[in-house]
């Protein structure tokens, strides 16, 4: 059995404490009035702080235009200076406020936007995680069961992670934040100068004790499936029924894919899509599933790296390994074509309700935006290319920081643009809610594999995992001299 050392627990406590400090501190130093973000408005214009804001720089131009054109007409009708100069200062005074409530809405996101980025990135990782083990099973899969238990342990993060996102929906439908710019006061009624006509025609949808109600319902089904099958793939280890209890687990797994594939779609459009609500794509869900795949089969080879190091996994061999990072490899291009698909079809198209996706991303986070594109498929193809790379745990770990810091990029891209817009930064909120949700993880998963067997010694194709593909790589060589 595998002990949970002390040091590594001390470790992630200390990952928690950390990033809760910080996350508090990023809470409690966010802007709580008009005149605050306006201070910080004009720190930012004095010091060019504004990563590129075309919309500031538009406003800028249409004040100075508006400006010398009223000096014209002061020119021409000299009779009415007074009235016209106190018409404009009242306008130029109610744009800066309407901006300066913006701006401020914006910075009193950015600690929540972070701490979403980090949480929806780690509940999806544990997520896709469950979904890999469960069609593993549904498969029948021989390679993977001596990492089942491996799988396991992740996806025991779910429940931390599933708990925080329960306190994040509920502090959204309290209208705590405005992550969601749809639940706005008067987004749905036409008397309202809030009211929103396209919104208003996706009421359906997207109303609030329905939001609430479907993220609830997502989570308990995941949860749910989570528990029963790490209560019975512990129970066949020692089941005598004749495979009754692994026949089961089978068939519930079956179910569960299916229930996965709509509510992972679902939540997509919920959790992220619904931050834009004026846009859409059909191809979001399986955009959203790629990214979080990848990332769910890297941290599985991680864990796999390094538990067998500590000698806790003596029955995975190199094959292993080489495996998962086929698997990462693979989904690296599948991810790469669904990008280039949504990106592509939207840009040939260039309708104006699509594009505006891509126009926000474009102008005020073109580095994020197009560096992940590099970090998730040209440096995965160049490093994993290589059958034999694919085998050395030093390779899969390096490949695996590039493709985990791509994907969190890209979560960070999808979240970012329509929360705090062009106040974004990386500081404080975001890499104290990375060290918190890394400090859960590395307690829960590690605590959860101490309390079981590393080897789940009741499934009918663990000697085929033990030993089928180290059979065919230690004689690839020979058996292709003897034909």
């Amino acid at each position: 059995m595998y002990q949970f050392s002390g040091k590594l627990k001390t470790f992630s406590l200390a990952l928690i404490a950390l990033g809760l400090i910080g996350i508090v501190i990023s809470f409690a130093s966010a802007p709580s009035t008009i005149d605050e973000a306006k201070e910080i408005i004009a720190h930012q214009s004095s010091h060019g702080d504004s990563h590129g804001s075309s919309h500031d720089v538009k406003e800028e131009a249409h004040s100075e235009a508006s400006v010398d054109n009223h000096s014209v007409e002061k020119a021409h009708s000299a009779d009415h200076k007074n009235d016209a100069y106190a018409e404009e200062s009242a306008h130029g005074s109610n744009h800066d406020d309407a901006h300066a409530e913006h701006v401020l809405h914006q910075l009193q996101n950015k600690p929540w936007s972070a701490l979403y980025v980090s949480l929806f990135f780690f509940l999806g990782i544990s997520l896709l995680v469950l979904a890999f083990y469960a069609a593993q099973r549904v498969a029948q899969s021989g390679w993977s069961i001596v990492l089942f238990r491996v799988m396991e342990a992740i996806t025991a993060n779910l429940v931390p992670t599933s708990i925080i996102m329960v306190v994040v929906v509920i502090a959204a439908a309290m209208h705590m934040n405005h992550l969601f710019p749809w639940m706005a006061e008067g987004v749905f009624d036409p008397t309202s100068p809030n009211y929103d006509p396209i919104v208003d025609g996706k009421s359906w949808w997207m109303n609030v004790p329905g939001w609430t109600i479907r993220s609830i319902v997502y989570l308990a089904i995941w949860n749910a499936y989570r528990w029963f099958i790490r209560r019975n793939s512990i129970k066949e280890d020692t089941a005598n029924d004749g495979y009754k209890t692994f026949k089961l687990n089978y068939n519930v797994s079956v179910g569960f894919i299916f229930l996965f594939m709509l509510t992972e779609s679902m939540m997509s459009w919920d959790w992220i899509m619904g931050l834009d609500p004026h846009w859409f794509s059909t191809l979001f869900g399986w955009y959203v599933l790629a990214s979080l795949l990848v990332s769910a089969l890297t941290v599985i080879a991680f864990v796999t790296i390094y538990l067998r190091s500590k000698g806790a996994l003596p029955a995975v061999n190199d094959s292993h390994i080489h495996d998962l990072a086929k698997f990462m490899f693979g989904f690296s291009v599948f991810w790469t074509y669904l990008w280039f698909a949504q990106f592509m079809l939207i840009w040939y198209a260039d309708i104006p309700e699509e594009t505006t996706y891509f126009v926000a991303r474009f102008n005020e986070y073109k580095l994020p935006f197009l560096g992940m594109v590099v970090m998730n498929f040209i440096f995965p193809i160049l490093l994993l290319l290589n059958s034999d790379f694919k085998s050395m745990p030093w390779f899969v770990i390096i490949g695996g920081i590039v493709i985990l810091s791509g994907h969190y990029v890209d979560i960070f891209v999808m979240v970012m643009p329509a929360t705090v817009g062009a106040q974004w930064s990386f500081g404080i909120p975001e890499f104290s809610a990375l060290l918190f949700f890394l400090g859960i993880f590395i307690f829960t998963v590690f605590s959860a594999f101490a309390k079981a067997s590393p080897i789940p010694k009741g499934n009918p194709y663990l000697e085929e995992s033990e030993h089928f593909h180290y059979y065919n790589i230690e004689h690839r060589g020979e058996g292709s001299d003897h034909h």
